[in-house]
């Protein structure tokens, strides 16, 4: 008999989906997996997590699940969609070097491009098993109208869970920053587009779709004022709050020289420590922070293969896991990371850290659950997402591992992360078909890469 959540029976629905005979690995409490087994998918919600051939439900439509491992859906803690556009540009610079390179060309983009690359990129994560994604857009033209208006409609085409963080820059390089005149805006313009950003998109309710989160980019593009100011407003609106943080050595060389303390010190003086508090990449912290960061529960978003592209450094996953800090997964921009696959991220973040730290460093099972649970716990979403419950909401990914690829490999842990990424046989967001058989439900894949080509070379030419 399978029960409820609070241990009532369940009663016996006309199930929409039921994924049968295969392989589960469910990041519940107790990291139950099970050789042989089914999901039961009724609506938005998961009803029935069991072993052995599921029952009779008339009217399901049912999926042979033999030869697959059944996941919860990744869960994707920081990426910028619009950069899909401008793939493959500045491919062996460092971080600064890549940045000025950049910043002319992002200065070109608008809702058109962002909304397209922004459809290509998701596409691309559901195609690699994420189901949830945050993007952090930061650039905002004068010209280029609302472009974290335009990739949210991309993200209703796609079908993704969405929680886009409004971004936002104040330094440019007249005041000592790296970005170009043209894309940044003052605070109080940002402050209050911000606001209005969360008025009109952020929804806190259960199975929410889309969630908004405060987003300054990071400390040497961003005033003091606006990083204090963007943590008071998140607080008071109830959102959550993200920023870079701790990339390079660059950055803690120039937070040494402008604010006389290392980039965590500046954050945490303006307020930037807590469970609503997630940062990407934080590749550079010593002992102290990270015990600093696991106390707080502040949340890092690792980014590994974006941070190796510019030779950044490798976070201290593990580390920071085992100081208390939620750890999640991150593909990063696609102009530092052009492959935009997040099951990778979780292969790569094992063997970096074995790499830098020994072969115990980090194990499949905790890059999984840095892609599944950790990544739900940064969001905020740990009670409804990231693991195969009862109740809880109806995305799961199925991954065949009964390809050449990975046929032989008897722990499918072991086999899906430490493989080449598998095809998806599904994947379901809230229940609903987002990729089968490998192929996106929709958009049209096809169509798609032509409109990337066509819309690529306008932001290059713009920036001449």
């Amino acid at each position: 008999m399978q029960l409820t959540p609070s241990g009532s029976p369940v009663a016996s629905p006309v199930a929409s989906t039921v994924i049968d005979g295969a392989a589960i690995v469910t990041m519940d409490g107790s990291r139950r997996e099970i050789a042989d087994g089914y999901v039961v998918v009724e609506g938005d919600r998961i009803t029935a997590v069991g072993a052995g051939r599921a029952p009779a439900f008339p009217g399901a439509r049912v999926i042979d699940g033999r030869g697959c491992v059944i996941t919860p859906g990744l869960v994707n803690t920081h990426q910028h969609l619009y950069q899909w556009v401008t793939r493959g540009l500045a491919a062996d610079a460092t971080l600064f070097e890549w940045l000025t390179t950049l910043y002319p060309v992002w200065a070109g983009i608008d809702e058109t491009s962002v909304h397209v690359a922004a459809k290509a990129a998701l596409s691309r994560l559901a195609l690699t098993g994420c189901t949830t994604a945050a993007d952090h857009h930061y650039v905002f033209p004068r010209e280029g109208g609302d472009p974290l208006f335009a990739s949210i409609p991309a993200a209703g085409e796609v079908g993704l869970r969405f929680h886009p963080a409004r971004g936002s820059m104040d330094l440019s390089r007249k005041d000592g920053g790296l970005p170009p005149d043209s894309v940044v805006r003052d605070r109080d313009e940002i402050l209050a587009a911000t606001d209005e950003a969360i008025t009109r998109w952020h929804d806190p309710s259960p199975g929410s779709m889309l969630r908004i989160s405060v987003a300054p980019c990071s400390p040497f593009s961003v005033s003091e004022g606006l990083m204090r100011d963007a943590a008071e407003l998140a607080r008071r609106r109830g959102v959550r709050l993200h920023t870079h943080l701790a990339e390079t050595v660059d950055e803690a060389e120039w937070c040494e020289e402008q604010v006389g303390c290392t980039p965590l010190e500046y954050a945490e003086q303006l307020g930037w420590a807590g469970p609503d508090v997630w940062f990407a990449h934080g590749i550079h912290f010593d002992d102290a922070e990270v015990k600093r960061l696991g106390t707080a529960a502040t949340g890092v978003a690792h980014c590994p293969s974006s941070n190796a592209r510019p030779g950044a450094g490798i976070a201290r996953a593990a580390d920071l896991r085992e100081a208390g800090s939620p750890v999640g997964l991150g593909v990063d921009g696609a102009a530092s990371n052009e492959a935009g696959s997040l099951l990778e991220e979780a292969r790569h973040a094992v063997l970096f850290a074995r790499a830098r730290s020994g072969p115990r460093a980090l194990g499949v099972r905790d890059a999984l659950e840095m892609a599944t649970l950790d990544g739900a716990r940064i969001l905020g979403r740990e009670d409804e997402i990231g693991s195969l419950e009862v109740g809880k909401l109806a995305d799961p990914a199925v991954w065949r591992l009964d390809t050449l690829a990975h046929a032989g490999i008897d722990d499918p842990v072991a086999a899906l992360v430490l493989g080449t990424p598998p095809p998806l046989e599904l994947l379901l967001v809230n229940g609903r078909p987002v990729v089968e058989q490998g192929r996106m439900a929709t958009p049209d894949e096809d169509l798609l890469a032509a409109q990337v080509g066509r819309v690529q070379r306008d932001p290059v030419r713009k920036a001449g």
